[in-house]
């Protein structure tokens, strides 16, 4: 290995090259003689491309330079891209084995995907827009807010313009309204699925009826856009029973009517109120299923579908499972009630015959399938009681911390339809991630409240990783609340127990008199365990 050490802007780099038989891999290693983690990062105080030898970088630095400047270093940390006249003309074997990612997206799912793909071997450099500051200042992407997500030919003309070999989109709403049609027409390999197949996410209607057509098993239900007609059906059916609302509804269009007045002020609030707008002109009325809810996250080609580790969250806002329903209030891994058994009963019954379906009517789904289940008390098997298009959030948070594979070489292959033959490697032991939301959440909630003790947090054990939802920087570069769920504190143990207990550890550290989180997660986990051992 051969290093050259240079200056620019007032910063220094080390640029290695490290022969691997052929090939000639150059990376920056080292700047102002400080390596975070592993990452290869360069110094750069404005935009500027220049060339070493036939080297030539180009380094993007921020629109929001506050968005860079929170480490105790005091300069930007901006990942360049690297291009070689030599890498230029190579075969596409090369091209496979190294890509530069964009992750779309700005919560805490991505802000634990791009913390994955960092540590990807096949991953020259991660983007993710518009990103966050707890991203920027991890230092695991560099954040593009001023890109328009919504804007595909933006989107399109930077994946040009920065060789972005592969995007991941994470939310729901850009691949409803069709980001990954044009991205895939434009020949850019994206992990997520087309608009068409994103409509198992964004109609409730549209997968339930799929369910009905291909023998999924799922809840009996029916659909209205008539309040009368609904209520008039849940009369017949009586209560406990679920209302939801057809379209997205940022995870608060279900209701879990317990009695028959809250099930028909559901229905007014969706059908005539219009409480969730478009996405609540239909609903779907629903039985209501007794047991235990898991999540369960397969990785989809088209054709092959492969699971990944189980994964169990809580959705309600209280300790015990009380209160209305959030986006999820905390998760962990493995989740004990879904067994391989279990898994494979979930396989075959659930996942495959979607994927099947979803190719008979001409819309095959890429991307990462999230089935919410219900494993029913009385017979022990699971039913699907809906789908999400993408990794779940909170739940990516506690995988992406145990996921040991190449996370950018999976997700290309399941662009490529070459899922087939592939294998998952997992950490050990468990994870659990704890959510600090704002308080009021998922009602109300004020803004702009100081978050501290951030970096002390993640001190309290090795695996502690605190992941930004919904967070921003004032004039004084102090971390602030914006949304309603704002940080999640993940940790990893060697089973659930140390897992719960360090999350738990570094929740205390952060200081934000503005936040709340449950005290309980993982509850069900730990009730098992401590019935396995007696």
């Amino acid at each position: 290995m051969s290093c050259t050490t240079f200056n620019l802007g007032g910063g220094s780099f080390k640029l290695c090259s490290i022969e691997r038989g052929s090939q000639i891999k150059n990376r920056v290693r080292f700047f102002n003689g400080f390596v975070p983690n592993g990452r290869s990062n360069l110094v750069c105080n404005s935009a500027s491309s220049f060339s070493v030898g036939s080297l030539s970088f180009n380094s993007l630095p921020p629109k929001d330079s506050r968005f860079h400047n929170r480490s105790r270093f005091s300069y930007h940390v901006i990942n360049c891209s690297i291009v070689s006249s030599e890498a230029s003309t190579s075969s596409s074997k090369v091209d496979d084995e190294r890509v530069v990612v964009l992750v779309i997206g700005g919560g805490g799912r991505e802000h634990a995907l791009c913390y994955a793909l960092q540590r990807s071997p096949s991953c020259d450099a991660v983007f993710c827009a518009p990103g966050n500051p707890g991203i920027s200042s991890s230092g695991y992407a560099t954040c593009i807010p001023e890109l328009d997500v919504f804007d595909s030919d933006a989107v399109i003309s930077f994946c040009r313009k920065w060789n972005v070999g592969l995007v991941i989109v994470g939310p729901e709403a850009p691949l409803v309204a069709g980001l990954a049609n044009d991205l895939v027409k434009a020949g850019i390999a994206t992990f997520g699925p087309s608009a068409e197949a994103a409509a198992l996410e964004g109609s409730k209607n549209f997968m339930k009826d799929l369910c009905n057509k291909y023998g999924i098993p799922t809840a009996k239900y029916q659909s209205f856009t008539d309040p009368s007609a609904a209520k008039q059906y849940i009369q017949e059916q009586g209560a406990p029973i679920v209302i939801k609302a057809d379209g997205l509804a940022a995870g608060k269009g279900v209701i879990v009517a317990m009695t028959l007045e809250e099930a028909y002020e559901a229905v007014d609030a969706m059908l005539v109120e219009g409480a969730f707008g478009s996405a609540g002109g239909r609903i779907v009325v629903e039985e209501y299923l007794e047991g235990e809810e898991a999540s369960f996250f397969a990785l989809v080609d088209g054709e092959n579908a492969i699971p990944l580790e189980s994964a169990q969250d809580h959705k309600r806002v209280g300790d015990g499972d009380t209160g209305p329903n959030t986006g999820g209030m905390g998760a962990y891994s493995p989740a004990p009630i879904v067994t391989r058994e279990l898994q494979s009963i979930v396989m075959d019954s659930i996942i495959l015959p979607t994927v099947k379906g979803m190719a008979k009517e001409g819309c095959k789904f890429v991307g990462v399938l999230f089935a919410g289940l219900m494993i029913e008390k009385k017979s022990g098997l699971p039913k699907l009681i809906e789908y999400n298009v993408r990794f779940g959030d909170p739940e990516c948070q506690v995988l992406m911390v145990r996921f040991q594979s190449d996370l950018a070489k999976v997700l290309l292959a399941a662009c490529r339809g070459e899922l087939s033959g592939v294998s998952l490697d997992w950490s050990p032991g468990s994870a659990m991630v704890v959510v600090m939301a704002s308080k009021g959440y998922p009602g109300a909630y004020e803004k702009g409240t100081v978050i501290r003790n951030l970096e002390e947090a993640e001190l309290v054990a090795p695996s502690v990783k605190v992941f930004h939802a919904g967070t921003s920087l004032d004039l004084e570069n102090n971390f602030i609340a914006v949304g309603g769920r704002v940080l999640g504190i993940t940790a990893k143990g060697k089973d659930i127990e140390e897992a719960r207990d360090r999350a738990y550890r570094a929740v205390e550290e952060i200081s934000w008199s503005g936040g709340f989180y449950r005290r309980d997660i993982g509850w069900r986990a730990l009730e098992k365990q401590v019935s396995l051992k007696e």
